[in-house]
């Protein structure tokens, strides 16, 4: 995963969020996320988000006409970050409106977020972070708010937690390493999936 976030002036800057997903055993690549968008910066702790998001799922069926299918993403956020210290924490509140291609036709559905993520310097920084190794926990709730019936016919959609271990190498640049566990609300059975997650953050 590769995230960036341009400050462009005082008010506005400029999201990107690219993601490799491997297939189960790395069995080549599974899915391509591709998610820019437009921030408005509220104030030091605040910011809201506009974008798009393509992303693409490769599917291993030979000599099937369509090995890929394609869903389009309108997406608004907010973010709010705080500081317990020594924990830098971050909400994120994300509403997405989803345009699917599925085996079965195009569905249209809405999905809700809300991602927390503690962030706790291993040196512990006496006023900013600014370099040093980390540890991150974060958790992520998906919930089906139009539509779910075309989907798992459920409200609660997935949960994904994670855990991680980084190194800040300046204020501007961040790589961890960590556990990602990703559960599935299934229509009729559920799914645990087990993820390793390689992150590179950029801020500028």
């Amino acid at each position: 995963m590769f995230l960036n976030s341009t400050k462009i002036n005082d008010k506005w800057g400029m999201h990107l969020d690219v993601q490799l997903r491997t297939a189960d055993d790395w069995d080549g690549i599974r899915n391509f996320l591709f998610r820019p968008g437009v921030t408005h910066y509220i104030n030091k702790n605040s910011n809201a988000t506009v974008g798009y998001l393509l992303t693409n799922t490769y599917l291993k069926n030979d000599g099937a006409a369509n090995n890929t299918l394609t869903e389009h993403r309108i997406w608004e956020q907010y973010i709010y970050t705080h500081r317990i210290k020594p924990v830098y924490a971050q909400h994120r509140f994300r509403l997405e409106q989803r345009f699917m291609e599925t085996a079965g036709g195009d569905v249209f559905s809405q999905r809700f977020r809300y991602f927390f993520r503690a962030t706790l310097p291993v040196l512990g920084p006496k006023e900013a972070f600014v370099q040093g190794p980390f540890v991150a926990l974060q958790n992520e709730l998906f919930f089906n708010v139009q539509n779910k019936a075309k989907l798992n016919g459920k409200l609660f959609d997935q949960n994904r937690a994670y855990a991680a271990a980084g190194y800040r190498f300046t204020k501007s640049f961040d790589v961890e390493a960590g556990y990602l566990n990703q559960f599935i609300n299934g229509r009729s059975t559920n799914t645990i999936n087990n993820a390793i997650q390689l992150a590179f953050y950029t801020r500028f």
